[in-house]
């Protein structure tokens, strides 16, 4: 028994959490510290906070990988959800570990806009498109992260003569459409965005860059 006990401590998942970007959300862990870790198996359970009842996930029951899709299941963004998995290895089961909770709307990252530019002699014109959540409207359109948040956009401008570092802000704002004027045509520019979550005080990473030279 006590060998069995050591199993089934050594086999327990670690540092099971939560990660979501725009929504997509997956619960992540890591294996224990049994050797065979590789003939491990994992199960994954949800549920909103405050339910008493454990919801199995059938596509992550019985999977060798450490991480399970639970975009579908954490789809009412505002409720708080958790997560837990167990392991099982020659025939012994770990004990359940559990998430810290998470609340899809308040902790999801949100990513940078899809920028487009194009440029003229002397100046570039930026277009701006939000990214989008996993879920769909009726007519199969994705839903845009404007639709949860109010957004901000910041775009900046880095002059490829001075220093790498010298990233200046030239807008930030909710136009999808913004034109830097005045430049200096021969120089290379390049421009990359942000999106900006005020109410969470809360910044995208950014975006690739797309320079151009005037």
């Amino acid at each position: 028994v006590l060998e069995n006990q050591d199993l089934q401590d050594s086999i327990k998942p670690q540092k099971v959490e939560f990660q979501s970007l725009n929504f997509n959300t997956t619960l992540h862990w890591q294996p224990g510290q049994a050797r065979e870790a590789r003939d491990t198996l994992y199960f994954v359970q949800h549920k909103v906070y405050g339910q008493s009842t454990w919801q199995n996930k059938d596509e992550c029951w019985g999977i060798q990988s450490h991480v399970c899709d639970l975009t579908q299941e954490t789809s009412d963004i505002r409720e708080p959800y958790y997560g837990r998995v167990r392991a099982v290895l020659a025939g012994v089961y770990s004990n359940w570990s559990l998430s810290s909770r998470f609340t899809p709307w308040r902790e999801t990252m949100i990513g940078p806009p899809v920028v487009t530019v194009v440029h003229s002699n002397k100046s570039i014109t930026v277009k701006l498109q939000a990214p989008r959540s996993p879920y769909k409207r009726k007519r199969g359109s994705k839903i845009p992260m404007t639709d949860y948040y109010d957004l901000l956009y910041q775009v900046f401008i880095i002059n490829n003569l001075l220093d790498e570092q010298h990233r200046v802000l030239v807008y930030e704002g909710k136009h999808k459409l913004i034109k830097i004027q005045d430049l200096r045509p021969g120089v290379s520019y390049c421009i990359m965005a942000k999106t900006y979550l005020p109410m969470l005080d809360r910044s995208s990473a950014y975006s690739s860059r797309h320079c151009t030279v005037l």
